[in-house]
C-alpha cells in the first residue's frame, strides 16, 4: 500500500473517529440535561403570587375555552415536516408576532372565564425566541399558569434542526386559583430519542367554590401526536384515573384540550383520505363512564393537517380539540369558532356551563 494511500486512509480514520467522539459527547451532553420532571409538581404564575380575581360560585354560568396556539408559527402559510410538509420552522419574526396579535385578539373577542392553550413558547427557535407567555400575561392579567412539556437545549433534527425548545400549556382564569400542580404523563419514548422529546402533562387547577367544601378541578391537556398509538392509549387512561378520582371527592370536572384523537363519529364528517401521513387516534364513546360527557362541535373542524399551507377544499380536516365533563357539570352550548386555521393549526372550541 503506497504512503498516499496510507496517508488518506488515516485521515479518514480521524474524521470518523472525530465524527463518533462528538456523536458521543453530544447525546451525553443531551442525557446529562435532559429534562425531568417529577411526577407531581407545583406550578407558578409568571408572578410570585395569583392575583386576586373573583370567587367561583355555584350559581355561577361561565364559559370554558380551549386553543392549540402552534407555538404562533402554524398558521395559514405554514407547513411541517411531521405532518409531510417540508418545514422546520416557517416565516420570521414578524409572522410569529402576526399570528401571535391574532390568537390574543380571538381569546380576546370569546371573552371566557376559563382559558386552557396549548404549545406556548417561552423561548424557543422554532418561534425565533419571542416569549409568548410574556404576551399573554401582559394582555389578559388574570391568573396564568404555565406546566412545561417540550424542554430542551437544543433538538438535533431534523435538518435544519429544530433548535432550543421552552414549551408547554397555559391555563388563564379570571377566578381565584387555590393550586395548580403539573402531573407527568407516561413518556412513550425510549432513550436516546426521549432526552430530546417532549414531556407530556396535565395542568391541573383547583378553585374553590364560595360556601361549600366542593371545588372545580380544571385539567388543561395535549396528549401524545406522533406515536404508534400506545401513548395516547396510556396517556388517556391516566388521566380518566384523576378525573374519577376528582369526581369522587365530590368535586366538578372539566378536562379539556388537544387530545390528537377523533371525537366519536366525526371520522364520518372529516374522512381519512391522507392515511400515509399523520393519523389522530380515536376516542370511543363506549370508553365514557357512566354520566360523563365528550363535549365538542362536528359542525366546523378543530385542527387540519400541516402537510402544506392551508386550502379548505383540499386539506385534511379533524375533529381532535374539546372537553369531557363530569355528571354533575351541565353543558349549555359548545361551539368550535371558525378563525379559518389563519393563526394557527387548530380552531378554538368555546362552551358555556353551569353547576348542576
Amino acid at each position: 500500500m503506497s504512503q498516499k494511500i496510507k496517508t488518506v486512509l488515516k485521515i479518514f480514520a480521524v474524521l470518523i473517529g472525530a465524527v463518533l467522539v462528538f456523536a458521543v459527547g453530544f447525546i451525553g451532553w443531551l442525557t446529562i440535561t435532559e429534562y425531568k420532571p417529577g411526577d407531581v409538581m407545583p406550578t407558578y404564575p409568571i408572578e410570585d403570587v395569583f392575583m386576586a380575581n373573583r370567587p367561583l360560585s355555584t350559581e355561577d354560568s361561565f364559559r370554558v375555552l380551549t386553543f392549540n396556539i402552534g407555538y404562533g408559527n402554524l398558521g395559514k402559510e405554514s407547513d411541517f415536516f411531521m405532518d409531510g410538509g417540508k418545514n422546520v420552522r416557517n416565516g420570521d419574526e414578524k409572522l410569529v408576532l402576526k399570528n401571535m396579535e391574532g390568537i390574543i385578539g380571538v381569546v380576546d373577542e370569546a371573552d371566557a372565564d376559563i382559558v386552557f392553550l396549548q404549545e406556548v413558547d417561552d423561548s424557543s427557535k422554532r418561534s425565533f425566541f419571542i416569549n409568548e407567555r410574556q404576551m399573554l400575561w401582559e394582555n389578559f392579567g388574570n391568573e396564568i399558569v404555565f406546566a412545561p412539556n417540550y424542554v430542551c437545549n437544543y433538538v438535533p433534527f431534523p435538518w435544519p434542526p429544530i433548535g432550543k425548545v421552552d414549551s408547554g400549556i397555559v391555563t388563564l382564569s379570571d377566578y381565584d386559583i387555590e393550586k395548580a400542580e403539573r402531573i407527568s404523563l407516561p413518556c412513550p419514548f425510549s432513550w436516546p430519542v426521549s432526552a430530546a422529546n417532549l414531556k407530556r402533562c396535565l395542568l391541573v387547577s383547583y378553585h374553590n367554590i364560595e360556601g361549600t367544601d366542593k371545588q372545580l378541578v380544571t385539567v388543561n391537556l395535549h396528549l401524545e401526536a406522533y406515536d404508534d398509538g400506545e401513548g395516547k392509549i396510556a396517556q388517556t387512561k391516566m388521566l380518566w384515573n384523576i378525573l374519577e378520582s376528582e369526581y369522587e371527592k365530590g368535586n366538578y370536572v372539566i378536562a379539556g384540550g388537544d387530545f390528537n384523537q377523533m371525537f366519536p363519529k366525526t371520522e364520518e364528517k372529516y374522512p381519512i383520505f391522507t392515511a400515509e401521513l399523520w393519523e389522530p387516534g380515536v376516542l370511543e364513546e363506549n370508553d365514557l363512564p357512566e354520566g360523563w360527557q365528550y363535549v365538542y362541535d362536528e359542525n366546523t373542524p378543530t385542527c387540519r393537517l400541516l402537510n402544506k399551507p392551508y386550502d379548505k377544499e383540499t386539506a385534511q380536516h379533524y375533529v381532535i380539540d374539546g372537553f369531557i365533563v363530569s355528571p354533575n357539570v351541565e353543558v349549555v352550548s359548545s361551539e368550535t369558532l371558525d378563525c379559518g386555521f389563519e393563526f394557527s393549526d387548530h380552531n378554538p372550541v368555546l362552551m358555556e356551563i353551569n353547576f348542576k
